[in-house]
C-alpha cells in the first residue's frame, strides 16, 4: 500500500493545488482506515470539505452534497471509533446478514431511481442517475465504515468502480486516479478487516 501511495503522489505532482491536496488526504484517510487508525477521520474531514466546492464547480451536485454529509460523518466516525460500542471504548468489527444486505441494496436502487429522475428533470446535474447511485450508496457505506461493518469494503469496490468514468467525464483526473488507487486499497482493507474480525470471533469464543 505504501508503494501505491508513493506512485500516486508522484503522478499528481504539479496538478491543481486544491484537488491534489484533497486527493492526498483522501488516500491518507483510506490507508489509515485500513489499519483502523482513528486519525483517518481528521483526514476525511478536511478532504471532504475541499470536495464540497470542487464537485459543485463541475455540476456534480449530488456529489457535492454527499461531501457535506461526509464532513458530518467524519465527526460521527471519530466518536464511534473512540467512544462507541458496549464498553464505550470503540466499536468492534461486525458483519451483516444476507437479508440485511439485500434490503440495503434494494433501498439504494429505489432511492437512486427517484433521485435520478428528479435531478434529470429539475437540475443541470451531469449523469444524474450515476451521480445519484454513487451518492446514496456512499451515504449508506460511510455509515457502515463508522460502525466498522466488514462489508463496507465490498460496497466501496462497486461504488469506486462506477465513480471513475464519472470523474473522467467531468475532467477531475486526479480524483479519477484516486479512485483507481481505491480499488486496490479496498481489497487490502477487506482482507485485513476480515482477518481482524475472525480474530475477534476466536477470542470471544475462548472467553
Amino acid at each position: 500500500m505504501e508503494a501505491v501511495l508513493e506512485s500516486m503522489l508522484s503522478t499528481i505532482n504539479g496538478l491543481p493545488t486544491w484537488e491534489t491536496l484533497a486527493v492526498v488526504l483522501a488516500i491518507a484517510y483510506l490507508l489509515l482506515a485500513v489499519g483502523e487508525h482513528i486519525s483517518c477521520w481528521y483526514c476525511a474531514f478536511i478532504s471532504t470539505a475541499i470536495y464540497v466546492f470542487l464537485f459543485w464547480n463541475v455540476s456534480l451536485l449530488m456529489e457535492s452534497a454527499l461531501n457535506v454529509f461526509y464532513m458530518a460523518m467524519a465527526i460521527y466516525g471519530w466518536q464511534q471509533w473512540k467512544y462507541g460500542g458496549r464498553k464505550k471504548s470503540g466499536v468492534p468489527i461486525s458483519t451483516l446478514g444476507l437479508r440485511q444486505n439485500i434490503l440495503i441494496i434494494g433501498g439504494i436502487l429505489v432511492i437512486t431511481l427517484v433521485s435520478g429522475s428528479l435531478l434529470s428533470q429539475h437540475s443541470d446535474a451531469a449523469w444524474p442517475y450515476v451521480d445519484s447511485f454513487t451518492t446514496w450508496a456512499s451515504v449508506i457505506t460511510t455509515v457502515m465504515v463508522a460502525k466498522k461493518i466488514l462489508e463496507n469494503w465490498l460496497y466501496w469496490l462497486v461504488i469506486d468502480s462506477i465513480s471513475i468514468p464519472l470523474y473522467v467525464d467531468r475532467g477531475l483526473y486526479p480524483t479519477a486516479m484516486l479512485f483507481v488507487a481505491y480499488l486496490i486499497i479496498v481489497i487490502f482493507g477487506y482482507i485485513k478487516w476480515r482477518r481482524h474480525y475472525l480474530e475477534q470471533q476466536s477470542l470471544a469464543a475462548t472467553v
